[in-house]
């Protein structure tokens, strides 16, 4: 069986268990017994499959996102004028 169609074989079994695998997230979020890190966990992926992962900010020194492309630019595209000190 050619790569390509295994997964694609796989993807779709484990799609058949969406519903379930997402009662279960439910059902240890909603737990009285489940640790509150086992609650948070669990929330954070029903979240996380109905919304999309949070987007979060990358932390650059202080400096902008352009500057940072610039930076990245200079060092990738033009090594020549780089200065890889100031990275």
């Amino acid at each position: 069986m050619p790569r390509a169609k295994a997964v694609t074989e796989i993807r779709s079994l484990a799609r058949s268990h969406t519903r379930t695998a997402l009662n279960v997230l439910v059902g240890v979020m909603r737990s009285k017994d489940a640790t509150a890190a086992a609650k948070v966990t669990a929330a954070n992926a029903i979240l996380d499959r109905g919304w999309g992962k949070a987007v979060q900010a990358i932390e650059n020194g202080g400096e902008g996102p352009l500057e940072l492309i610039h930076k990245i630019e200079r060092i990738i595209v033009h090594p020549e004028n780089s200065d890889s000190k100031n990275i």
